[in-house]
């Protein structure tokens, strides 16, 4: 499957000289963060797509199913009539919640700093 957020492989020598490039892999995407943090709790595919405006249903399954090949979600088909699948984080994808949160603390001193400039 093309990953529609990074095409081709890192080489071992960058990981090994940069190790956020691995990390930058594994995130790269305009929704995958988004995604990641709306997951904090188990969400279904059409809840995911209303807490995501602007994410066709195209993208977004192609994320999570990027998302999960790389180990960060979990996907749940229930066997009922219509089909239910939830998504939820894995162990690696919880550990990745601090680094959320830290980005986005980050995010909000940068927008301050950005309007004391101005």
């Amino acid at each position: 499957m093309a990953r529609t957020s990074f095409q081709g492989e890192i080489p071992k020598e960058q990981i090994e000289v940069c190790p956020v490039t691995g990390t930058q892999n594994v995130i790269a995407g305009k929704w995958k963060i988004i995604i990641l943090w709306h997951l904090k709790e188990t969400k279904r595919f059409g809840e995911l797509q209303r807490l995501v405006p602007g994410i066709s249903k195209g993208i977004l399954t192609s994320q999570l199913r990027e998302l999960e090949n790389d180990q960060m979600i979990r996907r749940k088909v229930y066997q009922e009539v219509p089909p239910k699948v939830e998504y939820s984080l894995t162990d690696a994808g919880k550990s990745f919640i601090p680094i959320l949160e830290s980005m986005g603390e980050w995010g909000k001193k940068y927008a301050i700093s950005k309007k004391d400039v101005r």
